[in-house]
């Protein structure tokens, strides 16, 4: 894969929608909540393309050999959560790639 882009699908499990942004080397580097409605879930993908961008709105969280990130909203919610990665510079790099290209990625609609 040569392009980021948001992927929307809808959970067999429990009906709900979901998306995940994957980076250029087809890695998910970003995950949305469920979501009740398809809807919704697309507000959820613009309010990361608006937030994206600013350092402030990731949430960095450490562990032992563990570190993730969370993107909040302007009014605190978290609107994504990370995949984990096991070193520091790796996290820094993820929170890159979303911020570079969360404003612009594609949204390919699974459902």
């Amino acid at each position: 894969m040569n392009n980021p882009k948001f992927r929307v699908f809808k959970s067999t499990a429990n009906g709900q929608y979901y998306y995940h942004l994957q980076s250029k080397n087809g890695e998910k580097i970003l995950s949305g909540e469920g979501y009740t409605t398809k809807q919704s879930c697309l507000n959820g993908i613009a309010a990361v393309r608006v937030n994206a961008p600013y350092d402030m709105r990731y949430e960095r969280r450490n562990g032992f050999s563990n570190y993730t990130f969370n993107l909040k909203a302007a009014n605190g919610e978290v609107i994504g959560r990370s995949e984990n990665y096991t070193t520091l510079t790796a996290r820094e790099n993820g929170i890159e790639a979303v911020k570079r290209d969360a404003p612009t990625a594609p949204i390919e609609d699974l459902t």
